[in-house]
């Protein structure tokens, strides 16, 4: 009998990964394994944007993958400007979908 590799990525190293953490994103509560980074776990949700461009607040998500174009940028506990594609979640992070630059432009 021949040996069948599992399906999927976790399946073919036959990875066996902690519990899932959960996140919120925009209020929404999500999940994300150990490790995982924000843009990953978001598409994993169905989530393809979350920035507007500062003019004509076009949506925005991962592009390149590997934070060389910045369009993933994301609000993550406050803090804008954060490269979703590099950024790994952790428990409890609270993000949100960001507008333009992510600062307050009324100063």
């Amino acid at each position: 009998m021949k040996h069948r590799q599992p399906a999927g990525p976790l399946g073919l190293v036959r990875a066996e990964p902690a519990a899932p953490i959960t996140f919120t994103f925009d209020g929404r509560t999500l999940t994300a394994l150990p490790g995982q980074t924000l843009a990953a776990a978001l598409w994993a949700a169905g989530i393809l944007s979350w920035r507007t461009t500062r003019h004509g607040g076009a949506p925005r998500g991962a592009f390149c993958g590997i934070g060389t174009c910045h369009d993933c940028l994301a609000t993550v506990n406050g803090r804008p400007n954060q490269r979703a594609c590099l950024v790994p979640v952790r428990p409890g992070d609270t993000v949100t979908t960001q507008e333009g630059t992510g600062h307050d432009t009324t100063r």
